[in-house]
């Protein structure tokens, strides 16, 4: 199972389950095991649900904002608002500082080590390679070259995150650009297509017309050559009837 299907088909499971919590605090729970899964990185669905409303103003609202960090935060996010946030279990750690790559990587194409231990307070480059290689290119996040000479990390592929709302109008409107690109690229490439169809059209005519020229001087040579010999044969027959005159 790849891991599109694999994302989709947990996104499907927590939206019923968090669509079916009977209270706050059963919904909370629900979000805690989201969060913790570890196979699961995508968190919009379940964000957009209607009844996490109740979560609002209530002992549990932490929760909300637990799932807006996993949806599009860091682990720096994470320490910088620990105090109004609830204390995550080390499945949860794992899984934002998984998610803290993913959102470096879609930002920049080479990772610096020391950036990298950093966002994600490793202490060692051991330690950092561990975690790039088991945590984040064995479970098919990202993929990329471990440059141990430079110290750096260089993404190859990178699993998108979650959208910002802030992220939307840009990515419509990179999208508008794209579509308008690709709208005067076809556009193009059918004007081209229609030059080269008259040109065709106009290398047969040529065609035809050098070809009818070629048969016209042909039967012409070929006639100039039977009108040239037919004297050659008038003058070999009256040769012939003199000598039989003689005779």
């Amino acid at each position: 199972m790849d891991i599109e299907q694999k994302q989709s088909e947990l996104i499907d499971h927590f939206v019923k389950r968090a669509s079916a919590a009977s209270d706050a605090a059963a919904l909370a729970s629900v979000l805690v095991e989201a969060t913790s899964h570890p196979s699961l990185f995508a968190f919009s669905e379940i964000l957009a649900l209607p009844n996490l409303l109740q979560l609002e103003a209530t002992e549990n609202s932490a929760y909300l904002d637990m799932l807006r960090l996993f949806a599009h935060g860091t682990w720096s996010d994470y320490k910088s608002n620990a105090d109004r946030l609830p204390q995550l279990i080390s499945d949860q750690i794992l899984k934002l500082k998984q998610l803290t790559v993913l959102t470096l990587a879609e930002t920049y194409k080479v990772l610096p080590y020391d950036q990298l231990m950093q966002e994600l307070d490793v202490t060692n480059v051991r330690e950092l390679e561990d975690f790039l290689i088991n945590e984040c290119m064995y479970a098919g996040i990202v993929r990329g070259k471990l440059d141990q000479l430079r110290r750096c990390f260089e993404v190859q592929f990178a699993a998108g995150r979650d959208l910002r709302p802030d992220q939307l109008g840009n990515m419509i409107q990179t999208l508008s650009s794209w579509l308008t690109t690709s709208e005067n690229l076809l556009v193009s490439i059918q004007e081209k297509i229609k030059w080269a169809d008259a040109m065709s059209e106009i290398d047969k005519k040529h065609r035809k017309e050098v070809e009818e020229k070629v048969e016209e001087v042909k039967k012409s040579i070929f006639k100039k050559l039977h009108t040239v010999s037919r004297p050659t044969s008038t003058s070999e027959a009256m040769r012939r009837s003199a000598l039989n005159l003689v005779e």
